[in-house]
Order: C-alpha cells, then sequence, then structure tokens
C-alpha cells in the first residue's frame, strides 16, 4: 500500500495520478490546526479550504479512488503534520509515501525532514500546476517581470502572430489599462455561490479555531468545487472581460469586485489551471473581437502567465532569506485600524472593511492603499505580511510574500520591483472616487485636515534617501523635493511625524 498526501491547496482533478484508480494507493486528506493556527486567517478563508477539500475528497472517492479523509474532530490527537503522517502509515500498513510538492516553504522543509528519516521508500512529485518550474528564476530572464513573461508568452504560444511577434505589434498594453471608472459605467454584478458550511463552521468555534473578519456560513460565496470555479470563469470572460484591462486599476465604493475576475481562490487551490484560464481567455476573446479590445485580453493574461510564475519564481529562489528582508528599517507596529477599518481615510476604511467582510480586495487596493499607508508609515514587513496572509482567502505564502516583501513594501531592496510603490493622496483621487467623501482633504499637505498621505508620501521620500536617492525612477520626485522651500519641507515633516505619533487616531 501506498500513502500519498494531498495538501490543502493540491485539489487538481487534472493530476497524472489519477488518471487510473489503483488498489494500492489510498489518498490521505486532512484538516489540521496546524494549518489553522499558523497564522491568523479570515474565516471565510478557512472555511473556504476545509470545504473545497472535502469536496474534491469526495470527488475523488466518487471516481473509484481510495480516499481517507480526516476532520478536525478526528486529527485532534496529532499535534503536527509528521505527527499525522506517521500514525497514518502505521494505521494503513503503508509500505511507500508519496507526496506533491507543497508550494510553501515551511510545509517543503518539514516533509523534506520527516521524509529523510522514514524507513520506507518515498517520493515527491510536481503538482503539474504551474507553466514554470521551481527554479525558473535561473531558468528564464528575471531582471524584470516583463522579460520573463514575454518569454513564457513565446513558450506558450499565446497573443503571438504567425511570425512570432505580440499581436498588435506591443509587448505590454498596461499604458492604456489605468483608466479611472466613470459613474456612467455599470459594474456586473459579481457571481457569488451560497455554499452552505455551517457543519464546517460549528467544528471551528467547538475547537476554539481563531480567525478574523466576517463569514455567512449559510452562504459562503467563495467556488468550492472544480465546476464552481468553472462558472466563475466563465462569468468572468462574458461579463467582466470587456471592460476588465481598461479600469483594473481603478479604486471605487461602488463595488466590490468591480471587473475582477476573482479566480485566484480556484487558481491557488488548484481547482482551475493557469493554462486553462489563459486558453479560455484568448478563445474568448477571438471570438468576440468586436465587444473586447486586445488591451483588455493582455492585461488579464499577464498577471496569470507573467506576474503569477514571476513571483513564485522570485519565492522559491529567494526562500527563507526573503523573511528577514527589511531593506528599509522599518519597525513601527501595524496600527490597531488595520484589524477594524475604523480610520477616518476613506480608501483605507473602504479597502479594510471590504477585506473583514470579504476576505478580498483587488490588486490596487492591496498595493497602493493598504500596502502604499504601510510603505509610507514604515510598519514593520513582518506584520505586514502576516496581515496580508492571514486576511485574503487566496492568500498562500507563496504568492503573498514576494507581492508584500518584494513589491508593496520593497523590503528586498528593489530585486522584485524597480522603485518603490509609494504615491501621496493625488494617485488615489485620480484612479478612485474616496476623497470626496473622506474626513481629509486630499488637496492639503500641511493643514490639520490634510491627507495623511501627502505628508507621508514626501517624509518617506526625506528619510530614505540615503536608500532610495540614487533611484532613477525617483530622481523628478527628489528632484520636486528640493525645489521646494526649507519652510514647506519643515511644515510638511512636521505634520508627518504628528501623523506617525498619532497613527492609532488617524
Amino acid at each position: 500500500m501506498e500513502l500519498r498526501l494531498l495538501l490543502g491547496d493540491q485539489l487538481n482533478a487534472s493530476h497524472s495520478w489519477f488518471r487510473e484508480c489503483h488498489p494500492d494507493v489510498i489518498y490521505l486528506m486532512a484538516e489540521l490546526r496546524q494549518e489553522t493556527d499558523y497564522c491568523l486567517h479570515h474565516r471565510q478563508k478557512v472555511l473556504a479550504f476545509f470545504a473545497a477539500m472535502r469536496s474534491f475528497a469526495k470527488a475523488l472517492t466518487h471516481a473509484g479512488h481510495k480516499v481517507c479523509y480526516l476532520t478536525l474532530d478526528e486529527t485532534r490527537a496529532w499535534p503536527n503534520l509528521p505527527a499525522l503522517l506517521s500514525a497514518m502509515l502505521d494505521t494503513h500498513h503503508a509500505g511507500a509515501f508519496a507526496w506533491q510538492e507543497p508550494d510553501e516553504w515551511r510545509l517543503d522543509k518539514q516533509l523534506d525532514d520527516w521524509t529523510a528519516t522514514l524507513p520506507i521508500p518515498s517520493k515527491r512529485v510536481s503538482s503539474e500546476h504551474f507553466l514554470t518550474p521551481r527554479d525558473g528564476w535561473q531558468r528564464l530572464p528575471h531582471s524584470r517581470m516583463e522579460y520573463f513573461y514575454r518569454a513564457l508568452r513565446r513558450q506558450f504560444k499565446v497573443l503571438l502572430d504567425e511570425q512570432g511577434q505580440p499581436l498588435g505589434g506591443r509587448w505590454n498594453f498596461d499604458a492604456d489599462n489605468r483608466a479611472r471608472l466613470p459613474a456612467s459605467v455599470a459594474l456586473p454584478e459579481p457571481l457569488c455561490f451560497a455554499n452552505d458550511v455551517q457543519e464546517i463552521d460549528a467544528m471551528l468555534t467547538r475547537h476554539g479555531v481563531t480567525t478574523l473578519g466576517r463569514a455567512d456560513a449559510s452562504a459562503l460565496p467563495w467556488p468550492i468545487t472544480r465546476q464552481q470555479s468553472r462558472a466563475l470563469l466563465s462569468h468572468f470572460l462574458c461579463h467582466c472581460l470587456p471592460q476588465f484591462g481598461r479600469y483594473q486599476d481603478a479604486l471605487s465604493e461602488r463595488g466590490w469586485s468591480l471587473f475582477h475576475s476573482r479566480l485566484a481562490f480556484s487558481l491557488n487551490s488548484k481547482m482551475i489551471s493557469p493554462l486553462e484560464v489563459i486558453r479560455a481567455t484568448e478563445s474568448h476573446w477571438q471570438r468576440n473581437q468586436d465587444t473586447i479590445t486586445l488591451a483588455q485580453v493582455e492585461g488579464f493574461i499577464r498577471q496569470i502567465l507573467g506576474w503569477r510564475e514571476f513571483v513564485r519564481a522570485y519565492y522559491w529562489e529567494k526562500m527563507p532569506e526573503v523573511l528577514s528582508d527589511n531593506a528599509l528599517a522599518a519597525t513601527r507596529p501595524l496600527p490597531g485600524f488595520f484589524w477594524t477599518g475604523e480610520t477616518k481615510m476613506a480608501c483605507l476604511r473602504h479597502a479594510i472593511t471590504q477585506s473583514l467582510e470579504n476576505s478580498y480586495a483587488h490588486h490596487i487596493q492591496r498595493l497602493m492603499v493598504t500596502g502604499n499607508f504601510a510603505l509610507l508609515a514604515g510598519i514593520a514587513p513582518a506584520e505586514v505580511d502576516r496581515w496580508y496572509l492571514g486576511i485574503y482567502v487566496d492568500a498562500i505564502e507563496w504568492v503573498q510574500l514576494p507581492n508584500t516583501r518584494g513589491m508593496s513594501q520593497f523590503a528586498d531592496g528593489g530585486v522584485l520591483a524597480s522603485k518603490p510603490y509609494a504615491s501621496s493622496g493625488a494617485y488615489l483621487a485620480r484612479m478612485g472616487d474616496h476623497c470626496k467623501g473622506c474626513h481629509y482633504d486630499v488637496k492639503k499637505r500641511e493643514e490639520a485636515e490634510a491627507c495623511p498621505f501627502n505628508a507621508l508620501y514626501w517624509h518617506f521620500l526625506a528619510r530614505q534617501r540615503e536608500r532610495l536617492g540614487a533611484n532613477p525612477r525617483l530622481a523628478l520626485p527628489y528632484a520636486n523635493w528640493d525645489g521646494q522651500s526649507a519652510q514647506q519641507q519643515a511644515a510638511t515633516l512636521a505634520r508627518a511625524e504628528q501623523w506617525l505619533r498619532e497613527i492609532e487616531t488617524l
């Protein structure tokens, strides 16, 4: 008998393991306190993963595979994954063990250390999900994501003409995809599911699992099966893709998902594959070019084929050292309002409250609202990491950590991104509709009623000049700062320092 481990983010029905049913193979899936407790997770995140795991186990059993599925009630005796595995090898009289490569370094090391002590044969196999290998950072151009992305476009022949050149004559249509969302543009109704996970919710309560955020366990909105994941993809292609690229960077209080796909949870749990999403998107556009422009499609495919694969390659190249990266020497604690949403800053209040309610925020909310504030305020990267990893339903360390440490907080000193993603309130006003109803005035800098982002932006540049002053992409902001009077500079810095002293009351 061979015991094969399936982790909670390895729900890939297309994996070669499942092509045939083997009477001498049993698949082990388990809900563990190790996984509910390694960080403070959103309630919806735990519910979604456990529900998806249970659905996958049922599907495997229905297909004729032998499955041992253990709930929290059944794993309470084992403190961690190795202890459980050792017990299950004995229970099932297994003479061999196999596992798919985990996507998180902590699990990869845990399994490597444990299997090194096994007296029986063991083997690791690929999860057969990603388009690049773990060592993709070395195999593909990695100086910037753009070159990594172009190499993959060529390799997988995505959006290319017969001569292998990019359709439309350009590799990247990002410049066309930065529009503010006009009030006249109608938003599609987001497709939400109503999965009843009350049994799992009661189990979490019974075991005292601590979570954050809010959840309606009678109607969990996230897909928990491959069928639901494909339905969400279809909904995106039909209702969101026509406007996606154009408004992908827009911020708005009019809706919580706008034109975004919300496919990250399905992708990261492997219920749906990246190549499947890319091919479906390309095919849908080819049939609907009268209503969908190339820019909309390229903007979305770049997120999947480019950025997603790029950050994974970065993760496996830089771990575990990146866990201690703090190039800007940021040490301030995360403000309490990140856990409550109780702040007078309208953009932050909306992004955080939405995250608490839905376990979701789109990439610009994460990067240029919550992430931007944390960067400007000098919040310790480890605290920012824990918040992002816990609050979002799609957050798994391999994708969260590079985006937080590398892109959002510039903690790696510029390996992932060529400059810090820092901005004043002007960017937020240009891309969103929050400022008109905010307690603060985005057009002011030093006054008591001024938008905190403004003074904090200049304070960030001033205090980080030794580290960032030579960055060519920051030449214009520093020239602007140098052109301001000494009096104005002093007033700006004084206001920023007051904001930092009073950060919990902003």
